[in-house]
């Protein structure tokens, strides 16, 4: 949505650039950046303003309501209402996010607006305490964001919503103003202040005293009443708790610029109740009888939700203690240790069991099995976005809550406007508080869809009404639910809402648009645009998305997980970089932008795509951790195909080093001592765009093919198994490949190698040269072809290459059925072994173990830690993410500082402090050549390991 602003845009941001030490971006992307949230809204920003610090982001604020311009504040950009798009945004996340304080003797902590929850909680941990309001999104929603929407959380039910925990704001009004609101406070004083401050207590107690009655009546009946503002905050009973008041503004009041909140002890144990039902509206009649026990938590699950899991979660799950049903109830008891929390939960257990509810229960008091079973619920905002079938579900309507004891009459008349409609939803939320989360199978890509859309929301409103709920339970009302506050509240209740905006923002320059004068509901959906209807022609087959690359970049609704700044694979070159743009969700929105077409113009020719993907180190991280799984890895190799079709002199030179790897090689093992000089050398790093600070990983003097071919052939007692030689494996790490030789045939299998080089493609699909990779693979499997007839597996090394087999093969070659075979026929070298029933030696190792990115994101690690496990190897595996180096992009000139700073993050000093008698394990190359690179030590792929247990064996034996 592209609106003409009303004012000197360019004027605005000539002075913004002149006066404030941040950035200020107008180009396309920056717009393209912030024109999403994690709504079904796009609205594009005049400007984006990255503030440097505090007194950066007054200024800006200041200069921007100054120019009559709309002040939009952004947080992580998770809201799923179309809270804060559009207009001039201020993204205080990047740079004003101290932890400015700790007081752990009274419990308090004063952080910038900019502070990720989850880098609260970790500063608080040591000190027993957290924030008592949780959300899903802790690992991207920052304090400031949790503020404007008075975010609540799993543990809102015991500790709060934000606005319970919040003691104190310091704020800059848009004239300029900074006060400091509290948690209570004595009006007759404040009223008696000079200047502004006293003026705005005055206005506030007076329209308190005029309105008494009617916000009474109104507002605050229950604790998820989100929608609106919190009116009653400031009526006697509560204190005049003015800073309360602003928690759910929205931004609309003023600019937080510095909080002090309150924290809360965290109980010594907790144990985890899962209670398992009939169907949704049955486990929420069992809401009253639970609150009675004084739960910590009470969040639920459906089964259309634990359907989109990833098989390995959802086995994990089940292993873990989910029971069985279609709908479950997750409630967490405290307690002082683990036996007084294990009585509290047997005690409600027992009390439902005689009501007769529920139909089935488990209790987990592991910590790590609760994490499991905690894993499916945070997930579900974006496992829901996607049935089992693949089709789209949207937010919308996500976020209603009503009084607790009416939740079971609220979701049997939601079931019947559904199927009215002929919709259907995954389900998830705060049933202890009467808040459902839901993705409903909305039609938003055509007209038709949309003003059915807009009608069910109404019906639904009027349903919420009738229960005494309120529209929003959690996320705000934005551009989402904005509109239908006047069916909540009445003309009455929006004249009240508009008179105290009118108090703290007169000229309403202060996200205007949201809770007051609000857009209609039905305008700006970004899905009904152009983008929907672009068939562009593909290389890769996105049978996942309907064979659609732009179904395919509409699986990022901006849920944000990407945006985690410590933990998981997703996203590294974030981690290193906190850019937007090099995170996997920055990317997605250029990407959609790019079919869009109206801010990024030129396609796949796309300078502002181009340099996004830049930093991808295509890990595919994303396709495991992201909730929807966007595979950028993947719609990197794609656009970097079509960005350079037709004009290879544009490539990269890296492309024509690192891309070509596996043919250098075959040159270079015709005379590896005179290509082990060369590389050494500065002019082939030069010609080669590589970075000088690598050293190029020097080729095998026999490689592992000839070695093979001169060595006796030895028959197996089980049959034969191809081991696949994977360039990596064959010209710079022979010894890998007789390292599993050796275990392979101690298992008793006869090995055999393809009829002649093959090639899975890696190197040409991650450097965008995909009909290349298309080439190589089609002779690669005509090779295969006849020991795919007769049933022989093959066995793979290198992750990354045996990945691509298994999963980029298929795709890029979808119209031959022996792509499907060979993937179906690949397996890992622990899988198999795994599988044979082998018992490997007992080494009674311990090991630093670093899982590569493609095990974590395709092929799984179960069978590597079931492995090591059997063959006595204590393994220690960081959760450490990437390596770094990724295959081509860590040697790629311009990409050292980033593949360094990844590398940094954990693996590399995770290596430097494991004793020296600790074995490291890498199966991934380049995973090893990184620690190569920054450590003194040595990895070794486990097959070496077991090897050399089995040579140990053999000894002893002879």
């Amino acid at each position: 949505m592209l609106t003409p602003a009303t004012y000197d845009v360019r004027r605005l941001g000539a002075q913004l650039r002149s006066e404030l030490r941040g950035t200020v971006g107008d180009d396309a992307t920056a717009k393209g950046l912030y024109a999403v949230d994690a709504s079904n809204y796009r609205v594009v920003p005049d400007l984006v303003v990255v503030p440097a610090d505090v007194d950066d982001l007054a200024a800006a604020v200041l200069l921007t309501a100054a120019a009559g311009a709309p002040v939009t504040l952004r947080g992580g950009g998770t809201s799923m209402a179309g809270n804060a798009i559009g207009g001039v945004v201020i993204d205080a996340s990047r740079h004003v996010n101290r932890i400015v304080d700790i007081d752990a003797a009274a419990g308090t902590a004063v952080v910038e607006p900019g502070v990720v929850l989850t880098s609260l909680l970790a500063a608080a941990r040591p000190h027993r305490l957290t924030f008592g309001a949780d959300p899903s999104s802790a690992g991207r929603a920052t304090l400031g964001g949790m503020i404007a929407n008075n975010a609540c959380g799993a543990h809102s039910v015991a500790w709060g919503t934000t606005a319970d925990n919040v003691r104190s704001l310091d704020v800059l009004l848009a004239d300029g103003t900074r006060v400091t609101v509290t948690a209570g406070g004595d009006r007759h004083e404040l009223i008696t202040r000079a200047g502004r401050e006293g003026e705005l207590h005055r206005q506030l107690t007076g329209f308190t005293d005029a309105h008494e009655a009617a916000i009474r009546r109104g507002f605050g009946r229950f604790t998820r009443q989100i929608s609106g503002y919190a009116l009653h905050e400031l009526l006697p009973e509560h204190g005049y708790n003015v800073a309360a008041l602003l928690c759910g503004s929205e931004g609309g009041f003023a600019a937080t610029l510095r909080a002090t909140v309150a924290l809360t002890p965290v109980p010594a144990a907790r144990v985890l109740c899962v209670l398992g039902f009939t169907d949704s509206i049955a486990s929420a009649e069992c809401v009253p009888a639970v609150l009675a026990h004084r739960p910590l938590t009470m969040e639920s699950i459906n089964d259309q939700l634990v359907d989109r899991l990833p098989g390995e979660v959802r086995r994990a799950a089940i292993a873990a203690g989910l029971p069985g049903g279609r709908a479950w109830v997750l409630v967490e008891m405290g307690g002082e240790d683990l036996v007084s929390a294990t009585a509290a939960a047997e005690e409600m257990l027992a009390a439902l069991k005689d009501s007769g509810s529920p139909a089935t229960a488990s209790l987990v008091t592991e910590p790590t099995a609760q994490a499991v079973l905690w894993r499916c619920r945070t997930d579900a905002a974006g496992l829901a976005t996607r049935r089992a079938d693949g089709a789209e579900a949207w937010g919308g309507w996500e976020d209603a809550a009503v009084p607790p004891q009416r939740l079971a009459d609220y979701l049997r008349g939601l079931d019947a406007i559904m199927g009215r409609y002929g919709l259907s939803g995954a389900s998830y939320g705060h049933f202890g508080e009467g808040c459902m989360h839901m993705r409903i199978d909305f039609d938003l890509l055509s007209s038709e869809g949309v003003a059915a859309y807009r009608a069910f929301v109404e019906e639904a409103t009027d349903l919420v009404v009738a229960l005494g709920g309120s529209v929003s339970g959690e996320h705000g009302d934005g551009r989402a639910r904005s509109e239908m506050l006047g069916r909540m509240y009445g003309a009455d209740g929006l004249a009240l809402l508009a008179g105290m905006k009118d108090i703290w923002d007169p000229a309403r320059v202060l996200n205007p648009g949201v809770i007051v004068d609000p857009p209609a509901l039905d305008a700006g959906i970004r899905h009904v645009g152009p983008a929907k209807d672009r068939k562009l022609l593909t290389l890769f087959a996105y049978t996942d998305d309907h064979h659609d690359f732009a179904q395919a970049q509409r699986r990022c609704v901006g849920i944000g997980k990407c945006r985690q700044s410590a933990g998981g694979v997703m996203c590294p070159s974030y981690q290193a970089t906190r850019e937007e743009q090099h995170s996997t969700r920055g990317r997605a929105h250029l990407l959609w932008e790019m079919l869009h077409g109206d801010l990024v113009t030129d396609g796949w020719r796309s300078t502002e795509v181009r340099d996004a993907l830049d930093l991808c180190l295509s890990c595919k991280g994303c396709l495991s951790d992201c909730p929807v799984n966007v595979d950028m890895a993947t719609y990197k190799a794609e656009f970097t195909h079509h960005h350079y079709a037709g004009r290879p002199w544009a490539r990269p030179l890296s492309h024509w080093s690192m891309g070509w790897l596996p043919l250098w090689s075959r040159v270079a093992a015709k005379a590896p001592k005179l290509a082990n000089r060369l590389a050494r050398g500065p002019l082939v790093k030069r010609l080669g765009g590589i970075a000088p600070q690598r050293d190029i990983p020097a080729f095998a003097e026999q490689t592992f093919t000839s070695w093979f071919a001169g060595r006796p052939e030895r028959e197996g007692t089980r049959g034969p198994v191809l081991l696949w030689p994977d360039s990596f494996t064959d010209h710079l790490a022979p010894h890998v490949g007789k390292a599993a030789v050796e275990v392979l045939e101690d298992a008793g299998y006869r090995v055999v190698l393809p009829d002649g080089p093959v090639c899975c493609g890696l190197t040409w699909i991650s450097t965008g040269q995909l009909k290349t990779a298309r080439n190589q693979l089609q002779r690669s499997l005509s090779r295969l072809a006849p020991h795919l007839d007769a049933g022989i597996p093959i066995v793979g090394l290198e992750p990354s290459c045996t990945a691509a087999l298994r999963r980029d093969a298929p795709e890029l070659l979808a119209d031959d059925p022996r792509a499907a075979q060979a993937a179906a026929a690949m397996h890992t070298f622990a899988e198999f072994i795994v599988a044979s029933g082998w018992q490997p030696p007992r080494l009674h190792a311990q090991a630093l173990v670093q899982t590569h990115c493609h095990q974590h994101a395709v092929l799984g690690f179960d069978a590597d830690r079931a492995l090591m496990a059997a063959a006595g190897i204590a393994a220690d595996i960081p959760d450490s993410g990437c390596c770094g180096l990724a295959g081509n992009f860590g040697f790629e000139r311009g990409h050292y500082e980033v593949s360094q700073t990844v590398g940094e993050r954990v693996l590399l000093p995770a290596v430097r402090k494991a004793d020296p008698t600790t074995v490291v394990i890498a199966d991934g190359f380049s995973c090893r050549t990184q620690i190569a690179h920054g450590t003194p030590r040595r990895a070794v792929h486990l097959a070496e390991l077991l090897a050399q247990g089995v040579r140990a064996q053999r000894s002893i034996n002879c």
